[in-house]
């Protein structure tokens, strides 16, 4: 039987809602060993002068404990 343990990221992009994703988990990955899976629960983005400039995800990381 394994053990999971999930934590919640926010993470942000000039680019895109998958590059927020890409980077939240690459970021984590680096103190937190065996990701299993990453679920997006939230997508924001911020507009200035009528132009998205910034995109915005709350997301969930999931972990095997060992």
């Amino acid at each position: 039987m394994a053990v999971l343990k999930v934590i919640e990221i926010l993470s942000n992009s000039e680019k895109s809602w998958e590059d927020a994703t890409k980077k939240a988990v690459k970021h984590a990955s680096k103190s937190v060993k065996n990701i299993r899976s990453v679920y997006v629960q939230d997508q924001s983005a911020i507009v200035k002068d009528g132009e998205v400039t910034e995109f915005r995800v709350n997301l969930k990381i999931t972990f095997e404990v060992n």
